[in-house]
């Protein structure tokens, strides 16, 4: 089935004809058939793995620099109000295929997504449009819908990364962020030019265990990053989740994310076993040549900025090879017909509320970034309507001209990237998060984002939390903890209101609590095994892409 009213293309600017408003879905379809494939975009789609928007120069990152990301939003629109629905790595990589929650698309944890279904890029493919997957996928299965691809098993590893071609495995000598970008361009290369394309180029980068090519390595060593205001946050009134949580940069993070040498003798599992070790102590060595040994605040300190200097390399590695693309497609003539989208699969924690790593609903896990350009997109725009993960794949389907299926729980963005707002958008964000018991401790929950407020539900402890964004977008107080007291008769209004505003998004999303037990949770695991696939040894780029 076919949904709602389709958008027609974005602008005049796309060569292709557009279908009047009034002109019925079969119709609008026949006259896309009727244009040469050629007349419709390309679309080419970057994702990164957790990175933070505000370690985004257009979004006023305090962190570092992003020049060639920042050209999107100078050239095209950046979202400033972009959420993700579900925040971890295999959840958010369904969603975006299938324009689906995770508890529609069979992926609420870090299952194996089941690749029959329904998907963008099978509407793509059959839409007239050479659709290419390069990256890091995540999902178990091997890519449907894409007529070439070439995946990372798993997370993927950052020097001389093993990936995946169909029957077979290979390696790259190399670093993964330049190496993806460069298949990036050798697939677009080598792509039939009487087609559009529709390429994902996904970015295993800044992912944990943030270990960045030398040059940016080399250029962040000696940066003093700027703290932020909530690095100290002692979680008061917020004792539900926060408390318990294992993603802190004063105890969570391990030698080996903090890239110290073990001793030459240890090996195997006791090399392994002193690596994952939680340093409460640390001896370092000062500029001056002395040692020092750290605790307390001193440590955490030490850790925040080892922490950082690394992230922020592999954030440059990602931003380099942004450039990189977009001055092929300006070498090669695309760039006037070719739609530009960046965004990331989570949020990140920049050491707000004392934490790294994404999950918990609170902004900095909450929001993506989200630019794009292209023809028809207005420049410099910056659109503030609330949009999500769920959107983008009917955004893709709508811009190449082909309509939008009703199993798609999104809505296409094309509008606002014309700098138009529709009355009847969406006021309120939904969030689930399931995977509980799971890494880091953290707690399952569901909750709503509107323009002023947030509430979540911790489901298994039945605790809430209510933030006021609009005084306290730092949320560090909790309107519902009262030490004893009553709720006060404004915030008790609110809290039900905003309880009703759930109830509501969970009608219109079809949550029914599906996935609430983690005994109903899907089998397989997005990180294999992949004992299909055979070994074919060391290839570069080019010999890469010949065996697509």
């Amino acid at each position: 089935m076919l949904i709602r009213t389709r958008c027609s293309l974005l602008t005049a600017a796309i060569a292709l004809a557009i279908v009047p408003a009034a002109t019925t879905k079969s119709s609008a379809a026949e006259a896309v058939a009727k244009n040469a494939t050629s007349q419709q975009p390309n679309i080419l789609f970057i994702f990164s793995d957790d990175h933070a928007e505000h370690a985004i120069s257009a979004y006023g990152s305090k962190v570092n620099q992003t020049p060639f990301i920042d050209r999107l939003a100078q050239e095209g629109a950046r979202f400033t109000n972009s959420f993700v629905t579900n925040s971890i790595c295999t959840p958010s990589r369904a969603t975006l295929l299938t324009g689906q929650y995770s508890h529609l698309n069979g992926v609420p944890v870090f299952n194996r997504f089941d690749g029959s279904r329904d998907t963008v890029a099978k509407h793509l493919q059959a839409g007239g449009y050479h659709t290419g997957m390069i990256g890091k996928w995540h999902l178990g299965s091997d890519p449907t819908g894409f007529d070439r691809w070439i995946v990372l098993p798993g997370q993927g590893s950052y020097w001389n990364p093993v990936f995946l071609v169909p029957g077979k495995k290979l390696t790259i000598e190399g670093h993964c962020t330049d190496i993806t970008g460069d298949l990036g361009i050798e697939w677009l290369e080598t792509r039939p030019r009487e087609k559009p394309f529709f390429l994902m180029v996904h970015q295993k980068a800044p992912h944990r265990a943030w270990q960045p090519d030398e040059r940016n390595k080399a250029l962040f060593k000696d940066k003093q990053i700027p703290e932020p205001e909530t690095l100290w946050d002692d979680y008061a009134t917020r004792p539900a989740a926060l408390p318990e949580n294992q993603q802190t940069v004063a105890k969570d993070l391990t030698r080996r994310d903090l890239k110290l040498e073990p001793p030459a003798e240890l090996q195997g599992r006791e090399r392994n076993q002193w690596l994952n070790v939680k340093p409460t102590e640390l001896a370092v060595t000062l500029e001056d040549g002395t040692t020092k040994t750290l605790s307390g605040q001193e440590l955490v300190k030490w850790k925040y900025q080892r922490y950082m200097q690394d992230y922020l390399a592999c954030v440059q590695g990602v931003d380099d090879n942004v450039g990189k693309i977009l001055d092929y497609l300006d070498r090669s003539n695309l760039a006037d017909n070719t739609i530009v989208m960046y965004s990331a699969d989570n949020g990140w924690y920049l050491g707000d509320m004392g934490m790294y790593d994404k999950r918990f609903m609170y902004e900095p896990g909450l929001r993506v970034p989200l630019l794009a350009r292209g023809p028809g997109i207005k420049a410099g725009g910056t659109p503030d309507a609330f949009v999500a993960n769920i959107d983008l794949a009917p955004t893709f389907l709508d811009l190449a001209g082909l309509e939008i299926p009703s199993s798609m729980q999104g809505r296409s963005l094309a509008p606002l990237l014309r700098g138009e707002t529709p009355q009847d958008w969406r006021k309120s964000v939904y969030y689930r998060y399931y995977h509980d018991p799971g890494h880091h401790n953290t707690a399952a929950h569901y909750g709503v984002r509107t323009a002023t407020h947030k509430l979540i539900y911790y489901w298994k402890k039945d605790a809430y939390e209510l933030f006021d964004l609009a005084a306290d977008p730092s949320e560090q107080t909790n309107l519902l903890y009262t030490d004893g007291q009553p709720l006060s008769a404004e915030v008790s209004k609110l809290f039900g209101e905003l309880k009703l505003e759930l109830a509501r998004l969970q009608r219109e999303f079809q949550d029914d609590n599906q996935y609430a037990d983690s005994s109903d949770w899907p089998a397989g695991s997005a990180d294999g095994p992949f004992n299909d696939k055979q070994p074919t040894g060391v290839k570069s780029v080019s010999e890469a892409i010949k065996l697509l």
